[in-house]
C-alpha cells in the first residue's frame, strides 16, 4: 500500500451530507470510477470491488432513515450493522440511541471510513473486519444496507438472516430493488424516494424499501 487509508480518504473525498439523511455527514467521493481506481493503485492491486465506503447507497440511506425515523428500532439496544460501508447506518443506530453498535465490513478501507465519519458524527461505533456470515452474534438488531445485489452472496446472506430472525433478533434490511432480494421472507416496513448518484445507479432516484425478515 502506498498511503496509510485514513490520508487516502481524507484526500479523495468532501464531508457531505446524504441527500436522504442530512442529519449525518460523511466522507464521500464525488466521482465512482476514478476513486476505484486510485483505490487498486494504492492497493497495488486490480480486480477490486468498488469502493462501498465512499459512497451514500440507496439501500443504506433508506435503512438509515427509518432508523432515524423510527428510534424504537434501536435504541437502547446492541446493534449490529452489517456489510456497513462508509458507516452512515451504524452512526443512525447510535444517533437513534442504540447502547452498543458494532459495524462489520470484509473491505480493508472501511474501517478508517467508519472511524472518521463516526468522528464527523460525534459517536462512537465499534468495527470489526471479516466475513460474519453464519456466525452468531451478540446484537439484539442487525441492519443491513444494500446487500442483495449478487446472487452467491444473497444465497448465503438468507439463512443466516433467517437464523437470526428465527432466534428473535430484528433483522432489517433497506433495498432499492436489487435482484436477489428475496421477498418471500420479509415483511415490508417503509419506503423512500432516496436520490442517489447517477454515476452507480443510472438514475437519480431510487425507490428503497426498509423489511423485516420474518
Amino acid at each position: 500500500m502506498k498511503t496509510d487509508p485514513h490520508s487516502f480518504i481524507l484526500s479523495n473525498t468532501r464531508l457531505l451530507a446524504p441527500p436522504h439523511v442530512p442529519e449525518v455527514r460523511l466522507h464521500l467521493a464525488d466521482e465512482a470510477h476514478d476513486l476505484w481506481q486510485k483505490t487498486e493503485e494504492e492497493l497495488e492491486v486490480i480486480g477490486l470491488p468498488p469502493p462501498f465506503w465512499a459512497f451514500a447507497w440507496a439501500g443504506g440511506q433508506g435503512l438509515a432513515r427509518y432508523i432515524l425515523d423510527h428510534p424504537e428500532a434501536a435504541s437502547g439496544k446492541r446493534v449490529l450493522d452489517f456489510a456497513t460501508g462508509s458507516g452512515l447506518v451504524a452512526i443512525a443506530a447510535k444517533r437513534a440511541g442504540a447502547v452498543d453498535v458494532l459495524a462489520a465490513d470484509v473491505d480493508p478501507w472501511a474501517a478508517d471510513a467508519v472511524a472518521l465519519n463516526a468522528v464527523a458524527n460525534d459517536v462512537t461505533v465499534d468495527f470489526v473486519r471479516g466475513d460474519l456470515i453464519g456466525r452468531a452474534v451478540d446484537a439484539e438488531v442487525v441492519l443491513a444496507g444494500d446487500v442483495f445485489y449478487d446472487k452467491g452472496f444473497a444465497e448465503a446472506l438468507v439463512p443466516w438472516f433467517r437464523r437470526l430472525a428465527g432466534e428473535g433478533r430484528l433483522v432489517l434490511v433497506g433495498d432499492p430493488g436489487r435482484s436477489y432480494l428475496p421477498k418471500d421472507c420479509l415483511e415490508p416496513l417503509a419506503s423512500y424516494e432516496v436520490p442517489v448518484t447517477r454515476a452507480l445507479e443510472d438514475a437519480e432516484v431510487k425507490k428503497t424499501t426498509v423489511w423485516r425478515f420474518t
